[in-house]
């Protein structure tokens, strides 16, 4: 019988980007993010690998948790909108960009994209065969929710993910999606 790899993704905490609806860039997090990664409790794995931007790496940080960046753990690239409020883009292009996951009319990255390099980066994981910890964004989660579960792109944005919510998938031969009481 196989052994169980574990990992646990970890969304980065509160932003002024999340708290006013904006597209983010590479920023730091709020003090309420900063109180709330520091009232989390303490994780432990193998290995730990985060997203390049500065909240994922803060988040780590304030986690106790010191690892390699791994940019295919970056966040969805918004293009032109990023800086941009959400309610700032023309409601044509937001309803092709939530429905459509090939949309890149903002001229970043397509939901389809972080998909699939999320995939790569689950298959890397997988065949390490380290427990990990993966300190990243809710873009990347939600990507990889929908490997796990082989789900189809356009649910990507049904699912919500908070931060400094841990979601806790499982590989035995395919990835599932574990949760803890």
């Amino acid at each position: 019988m196989q052994n169980v790899l574990r990992l646990d993704l970890v969304s980065h905490g509160m932003t002024e980007a999340m708290r006013k609806a904006r597209f983010p860039v590479d920023e730091p997090l709020t003090e309420a993010g900063r109180r709330a990664v520091a009232a989390c409790g303490r994780l432990h794995a193998a290995r730990v690998i985060t997203a390049p931007e500065r909240r994922a790496t803060e988040t780590a940080a304030l986690l106790g948790l010191m690892g390699d960046e791994d940019d295919r753990l970056r966040d969805l690239d918004a293009g032109a909108w990023r800086g941009g409020e959400l309610l700032s883009v023309p409601k044509e292009d937001l309803y092709l960009w939530l429905t459509d996951p090939t949309y890149r009319g903002h001229g970043g990255e397509s939901v389809i994209e972080v998909i699939e390099r999320t995939g790569e980066w689950l298959a890397d994981i997988a065949a390490d065969g380290e427990p990990t910890i993966g300190v990243t964004h809710p873009s990347v989660i939600r990507a990889a929710l929908l490997v796990a579960l082989d789900a189809p792109a356009k649910s990507f944005w049904r699912i919500d993910v908070p931060p400094v919510c841990v979601t806790r998938l499982h590989y035995r031969g395919e990835w599932t999606v574990h949760f803890r009481s």
